[in-house]
């Protein structure tokens, strides 16, 4: 097995021990990203659904960075800072996947920083055809 780190193209910072992305056999794991501005690490703070497009934004700037589309996302783990946002965040997350939605979980968790929300994501990433 051959682990390949994918990175944000944009990410300025270091914001932890961890790969914004690990490719393995064609399957690529996102670790959870969050409202950041990449190139100073700082928050950015917005109402739910600006908190999670932004969020989402950067999942899909790391799957095409791995050479995927949104459509290649199979499952979405969503940390909610309060879960008397899932309607709003749910409104929000649903203009964003267009085809087949991922499979989902959404919990309720103490987040950090006065963020609101923090999604990581497990896509298919399928081989280039020559």
């Amino acid at each position: 097995m051959s682990k390949l780190e994918i990175k944000h193209p944009d990410k300025k910072v270091d914001t932890g021990a961890y790969s914004a992305g690990v490719l393995v056999d064609g399957w690529l794991f996102v670790s959870g990203q969050g409202p950041l501005d990449l190139t100073t690490g700082e928050v950015i703070h917005g109402t739910i659904e600006e908190e999670t497009l932004l969020t989402l934004r950067h999942i899909r700037t790391i799957v095409e960075a791995a050479g995927g589309t949104v459509d290649d996302i199979v499952k979405c783990t969503v940390h909610l800072e309060n879960i008397g946002d899932f309607d709003r965040y749910n409104a929000a997350y649903r203009t964003f996947f267009t085809g087949i939605k991922p499979a989902r979980t959404t919990v309720q968790s103490v987040l950090s920083d006065g963020i609101k929300i923090e999604i990581d994501a497990i896509a298919r990433i399928r081989p280039k055809q020559p």
